[in-house]
């Protein structure tokens, strides 16, 4: 979901910061919005979830704005389940949380994630845990840079004694101008009693803002072991990098 991150440079005119205020005490206290995209690679940790193919997603946002609060939900199709030798098509995120302003410069957000894949049986394959996972997470943000860390409660998709584990993501979001956002991303993801599927994974990609579409296109990587990371369907590995194209509507 997007930050409003919001700054007064030295020289604003006390008009300019009137009227920043005004705009946002005319925001509702309830807001609801939706959002669907398209994707030539639903990449989640620099991971392949589609077998190297497109995707489709989609979902909704509330928040409580004069509390921070908010919750949502969104869906992906995927293909990884099933090349595991379980079932499914489709991850569901369910997530809440609270996000707010730690004086004017520094924002955080914390809440709670689940991961769920309706249907998934790999706990019946040997090797495999459920693939279910709920998080944990924590960020806190300076400007349009942010570290955020997420810890697994729950065993970390499909990996069998995997609880506990951890992902840690530092990035910046930084305004271009001209309706451009450069994206920058490095992350590393641990994996609790499998430390062959340790890997740290990297970004760095450009958000265009079309008006009836935002169009996103990003350089993805990593360097996880392909042995941990490779598809069972046709051995290719899903880890590889690639340029990742993601046409968006939020409405």
């Amino acid at each position: 979901m997007k930050k409003l991150l919001l700054a007064a440079a030295a020289a604003a005119t006390l008009s300019a910061t009137c009227a920043a205020a005004q705009a946002e005490d005319q925001k509702p206290d309830n807001e609801t919005s939706f959002n669907a995209a398209a994707t030539s690679d639903y990449r989640y940790r620099g991971i392949s979830q589609t077998r190297l193919k497109p995707a489709l997603q989609g979902g909704v946002d509330y928040v409580n704005n004069p509390s921070g609060f908010y919750a949502g939900a969104w869906g992906s199709t995927i293909k990884w389940t099933r090349d595991a030798g379980g079932d499914g098509g489709v991850e569901l995120d369910l997530y809440a949380g609270k996000r707010g302003q730690l004086g004017a410069d520094v924002s955080y957000d914390a809440g709670v994630l689940a991961y769920v894949y309706p249907s998934n049986d790999l706990k019946h394959v040997a090797g495999f845990a459920n693939a279910d996972t709920t998080e944990i997470y924590g960020q806190l943000g300076y400007g349009p840079a942010y570290v955020k860390y997420s810890h697994s409660v729950t065993n970390l998709f499909g990996f069998v004694d995997s609880k506990n584990s951890g992902y840690l993501d530092v990035g910046a979001n930084i305004d271009a101008g001209g309706g451009y956002t450069v994206n920058l991303h490095a992350g590393r993801q641990k994996v609790k009693n499998a430390s062959q599927a340790d890997y740290s994974d990297w970004k760095i990609g450009a958000t265009k803002d079309f008006g009836v579409l935002t169009g996103a296109l990003a350089v993805i990587g990593t360097n996880a072991g392909k042995s941990a990371y490779a598809s069972p369907a046709n051995g290719k590995f899903l880890g590889k990098s690639a340029l990742v194209l993601t046409v968006s509507k939020a409405f």
